[in-house]
């Protein structure tokens, strides 16, 4: 298995960038919307606490990703595609990579003007005055990117699922 992408398939490490992303949005998402439902009591903030230290690893591992991407050109695509499915399926990469910094980021900006100070795994920040106008406008953002993300992430997987059965082209194996 090699380190770097080839031009038929990606390496181990963008795989695994690729697969633990999504795993851990798979996980991240319900899980934050079961925190929604929970009355307010300290299990309910040790599990948010969670729930922002997974998502800000997210974002420090997405923003590895796209540096890893940048020095590490994905394969080539495939001369069966048209020019339209090559346009929509970088459109939506770059869609759910905006997703993803957005929830991340919305969600800290909530949890700050809510006048919270945030663990940010290499130091801790919090704002000196809260502004729960600004913390409702972050959380709604926060709320609408995940189901953006959701709706990306399914037409993702549609997107592999009819080019894997239909067309046939074995795309699934360049990131399997």
């Amino acid at each position: 298995m090699k380190i770097l992408n080839s031009q038929s398939e990606y390496g181990i490490l963008a795989k695994l960038f690729h697969w633990f992303t999504f795993f851990v949005l798979i996980a991240q998402v319900p899980f934050g919307f079961y925190l929604v439902g929970l009355e307010f009591s300290e299990e309910r903030i040790e599990l948010e606490n969670i729930h922002i230290l997974v998502g800000i690893s997210v974002f420090y591992l997405t923003l590895f990703r796209l540096i890893w991407k940048f020095f590490n050109p994905s394969p080539t695509e495939s001369k069966s595609f048209f020019r339209g499915q090559v346009f929509i399926g970088k459109a939506n990469h770059f869609l759910l990579y905006l997703c993803i910094f957005s929830i991340t980021i919305s969600g800290i900006l909530k949890k700050l003007y809510m006048g919270e100070k945030l663990n940010f795994i290499f130091f801790k920040y919090g704002f000196e005055k809260d502004n729960f106008v600004l913390a409702d406008a972050y959380y709604q953002v926060h709320i609408y990117a995940n189901y953006l993300l959701l709706a990306l992430v399914s037409l993702h997987i549609l997107a592999v699922i009819v080019h894997h059965f239909v067309f046939k082209d074995k795309i699934l194996n360049k990131i399997s």
